[in-house]
């Protein structure tokens, strides 16, 4: 796939906001700081699209991104963020659990996973609760780059093999760094089959 635009759209925490649901759309999401908006600006090839920032938890809202005017990258709010009031973090798992749920042209949730980690409890609970719902989802491992292939293939072989105490099956796994783009094109060609499929949902016009 090839992008020729990418353009941020809209911001906000309301459902009722968001863009016609007449578009195939793509939720990336994963715990603070995993390095979201480094991989979403990798992926366009447009620097500083989506904001990075050294602080985690800086994205809280839902922000989205047309993408060769036929598409959507949706970057959602990182969980598990300790350092945010109790009622944010409440309030910001409302309305992500609000939109990957009802959501009717969200084509899947890619899940940011730190590959240079061992598998961490926050992530494989989300993953379950993705499963639990019935929202498809893969797994993207990020910041290939800090460290040697092996150690990353390593972490990724724990998750899997942790996924699988909880799933007959583990969905595709990514390994990705937004330094040197490894990863790009087989995050882009899955969301272009996907693309191929798509048909417009059913859905209530906004009174």
């Amino acid at each position: 796939m090839i992008i020729k635009s990418a353009v941020f759209t809209v911001s906000n925490t309301k459902i009722s906001k968001l863009p016609l649901p007449v578009l195939p759309e793509y939720a990336f999401i994963g715990r603070s700081n995993v390095g979201k908006s480094s991989l979403i600006n990798m992926l366009v090839n447009v620097k500083g699209l989506a904001k990075t920032s050294q602080k985690p938890g800086k994205t809280q809202l839902i922000n989205h991104f047309l993408i060769n005017e036929s598409w959507y990258i949706v970057d959602l709010p990182g969980y598990g963020y300790a350092k945010s009031s109790k009622s944010n973090r409440e309030d910001w798992a409302k309305f992500i659990r609000h939109y990957l749920e009802k959501r009717e042209n969200l084509q899947c949730v890619f899940v940011l996973i730190d590959s240079r980690l061992e598998p961490q409890k926050i992530d494989i609970d989300f993953c379950c609760s993705l499963g639990e719902r019935g929202i498809p989802f893969f797994l993207i491992f990020t910041k290939a780059d800090k460290q040697g292939a092996p150690k990353s293939q390593q972490n990724m072989a724990k998750f899997k093999k942790a996924l699988l105490a909880f799933f007959e099956e583990v969905p595709q796994m990514i390994l990705t760094s937004a330094e040197n783009q490894l990863g790009r094109d087989d995050v882009l060609h899955l969301i272009d089959e996907i693309n191929q499929h798509f048909e417009i949902p059913e859905f209530k016009q906004p009174e």
